[in-house]
């Protein structure tokens, strides 16, 4: 479990953002829509930046206090963005089949935006996906990149582009001096959203979920009230030249355990089906990021709980 008290002893409680103006980038995503509305509560000027092809995304961020903002990283269209930004929290993300849109998106949209901005700080949500896979070994942050995204139908580009910008932000943070950290991030998920879920509907159907052949298929899950929760700390390892760190929750889960684990909360028998077409186990070693004094709360099985009370409560036994 990762709320053990001598965990919450050896927490060091960091004081929380404030009286800043921050830009969030792919603020209508999973991952960043939590972390702007947390920060205009916290009392800081938040601008979400997305595409927002659909207006409609702007009225529930807005409602939270998220002044709303129009960009493109892939087309480098920034007109919209305020000066004077002090902390730049980079969470947008194209998974597409196309590598030039990919690269443009993903790398050089990032790189841009720092010229643009020129903040105090640069926050870049990366992902474990850059590593290379190593059986079940924990990934260190100087460990072998690798194409681990490939077996993955319809994700051909992702590891690749996010190591293409990985280069591209270190690059561009030396060159300009710019303290910027890269967070990559392993299976994020909340109360409302997740890989879990997907699962959940796969069970509900009766179609066996993929597994990678080399089982346990083993990550570790972060709920999104603790990612909320380590964004000072992340940014506590801004530095020049940019400091790299995992990512991730406190406990090991496969998607073997929380399927199962799902069964046992709903009833629902979760068949698996061994695949080498899928993520193989990645589990990051997260001595960087407790170094910085953090630690998750949310551990995996309470996690789902809420989830699957939040979503779909009449699965519940």
């Amino acid at each position: 479990m990762s709320d053990t008290p001598e965990q919450q002893v050896q927490e060091i409680s960091r004081p929380q953002m404030t009286g800043k103006r921050v830009l969030v980038t792919g603020v209508t995503g999973w991952v960043a829509g939590p972390v702007a509305t947390a920060l205009a509560a916290s009392g800081n000027t938040v601008y979400g930046a997305a595409r927002f092809r659909d207006p409609a995304q702007r009225e529930p961020l807005e409602s939270s206090g998220v002044q709303t903002i129009s960009i493109d990283l892939q087309k480098a269209r920034f007109d919209e963005v305020p000066n004077d930004i002090d902390v730049v929290l980079n969470f947008a993300v194209a998974k597409v089949n196309d590598f030039e849109v990919a690269f443009a998106a993903n790398a050089e949209g990032p790189a841009a935006l720092m010229e643009l901005c020129r903040p105090e700080m640069f926050l870049h949500c990366s992902s474990t996906a850059v590593y290379a896979p190593d059986d079940h070994k924990p990934r260190r942050e100087n460990d072998p990149l690798g194409d681990s995204h490939r077996p993955m139908p319809g994700m051909p580009t992702y590891s690749i582009s996010k190591i293409a910008a990985e280069v591209l932000v270190k690059y561009t943070a030396r060159r300009l001096g710019i303290p910027a950290v890269i967070a990559r991030l392993n299976v994020p998920y909340g109360d409302a959203y997740g890989w879990m879920m997907f699962h959940l509907m796969m069970m509900e159907r009766g179609i066996p979920v993929p597994v990678h052949v080399n089982q346990p298929t083993s990550y570790t899950p972060i709920h999104s009230d603790d990612i909320v929760r380590s964004i000072p700390y992340l940014l506590s390892l801004a530095s020049v030249p940019t400091t790299i760190v995992n990512w991730g929750g406190e406990d090991v889960a496969g998607i073997e355990d929380w399927c199962t684990e799902m069964g046992r909360l709903t009833g629902l028998t979760p068949e698996f089906a061994p695949t080498e077409a899928t993520i193989a186990a990645i589990v990051p070693d997260l001595t960087k990021l407790h170094s910085t004094g953090f630690r998750s709360h949310v551990d995996w099985r309470t996690g789902l709980a809420r989830q699957i009370s939040t979503t779909r409560p009449d699965l519940l036994k």
